[in-house]
């Protein structure tokens, strides 16, 4: 998770706040997005900016152009990124960790990753590669759908892992710049990494030789404009937040209680065991913690699904019998698995990360 007060904002502390930085936030969420007036021009989104077009540049391939807009995304009519706005300013970044509990791409690294993954994008549309026979031999048909959610394999070896949540599995367009962003990020080793997964080496290897086939080309995409900036998005705060955490809320449902009866118990030889939903809230942190670690999924929704998952605990009228870091590793394993479901059922937004 990005820190809003570190390093990386500096180019901007040091100069004059804007007069909403100093807003509460009940105030802050009632300003349109097109109010704000930020740029990636004097941010620290500049300098990872032009770090990746040095990794492009070395390559010889095309060069990429940001702007500020409400999420991620990259449009395949330029060769350009859209940034969220949340990491224009540290202000922004706080409310946006408050109302959702994370700040996406709100470290350098984290940034770099998103970043690449979105050049890939880039390479895809501004080579055509997509209408390539083998490429779509090896990564699928770009014109399909997206799916409305999918399910992913999280031990699959036929994909890279790169951003989390198994975006390489979602589409072939998503397969291909996860791969893409492997192969560029400098340093990676990929050839040692992925030693073992035959179907995700043999898609780095393709991309290798097919990077160093299109080195230096013509790119036929090349026309710098902005898709949805933020300077002309009438949408108050209040109104991107609402529909943001109303799209990634967890229904309640009662599908899990098997699973939660198994981990806890409601016999009578464990009535003087602590309450399951009293061990749920005591270790939501390093339980949420943990499942994050392995799944990437967002802490809003892991946070809704323990909340969920405590609601039901109590409901049933769980005991937490057993050693505590035991039942914190069966309850990761639940969480991990009702994430992967939610991906397979729940209505996705599809932006190109």
């Amino acid at each position: 998770m990005g820190d809003s007060g570190g390093t990386l904002w500096s180019m901007r502390t040091k100069s004059r706040q804007p007069w909403w930085s100093y807003l509460p936030d009940s105030e802050l969420l009632e300003m349109r997005l097109k109010d704000l007036h930020v740029s990636i021009e004097g941010t620290w989104i500049q300098g990872c900016m032009k770090e990746l077009n040095g990794e492009l540049k070395r390559r010889g391939l095309v060069q990429a152009h940001a702007w500020i807009s409400d999420e991620w995304f990259s449009p395949d009519t330029t060769p350009g990124i859209a940034v969220p706005f949340y990491l224009a300013h540290p202000r922004l970044a706080r409310l946006e960790r408050k109302m959702f509990k994370e700040v996406e791409g709100g470290t350098k690294r984290q940034c770099m990753q998103i970043l690449r993954h979105e050049a890939g994008h880039i390479i895809q549309h501004a080579y055509a590669l997509h209408r390539r026979r083998k490429w779509q031999e090896m990564f699928g048909r770009s014109s399909s759908p997206y799916p409305d959610s999918y399910r992913p394999n999280p031990n699959s070896r036929d994909f890279v892992q790169h951003l989390p949540r198994w975006y390489a599995q979602s589409h072939p367009d998503e397969d291909f710049a996860e791969t893409f962003a492997v192969w560029l990020t400098p340093r990676a080793s990929w050839r040692t990494k992925y030693a073992e997964w035959p179907g995700a080496l043999e898609k780095l290897e393709f991309v290798d030789e097919l990077m160093h086939e299109i080195s230096g080309m013509k790119a036929g995409l090349t026309r710098r404009m902005e898709v949805d900036p933020v300077g002309r998005l009438n949408k108050t705060l209040a109104d991107h937040y609402g529909r943001k955490l109303a799209h990634y809320a967890v229904d309640t449902d009662t599908r899990y209680d098997r699973d939660l009866q198994r981990i806890f118990s409601n016999e009578p030889r464990h009535a003087r065991s602590k309450p399951a939903s009293a061990f749920l809230r005591k270790n939501r942190v390093k339980i949420r913690d943990a499942a994050w670690r392995v799944s990437g999924a967002y802490q809003f929704a892991l946070d809704n699904t323990i909340d969920q998952l405590i609601n039901r605990a109590r409901a049933l009228k769980l005991r937490a019998p057993g050693a505590e870091s035991e039942l914190r590793k069966s309850m990761v394993r639940l969480i991990n698995n009702k994430v992967a479901h939610q991906l397979h059922t729940s209505r996705r937004q599809w932006f190109a990360v």
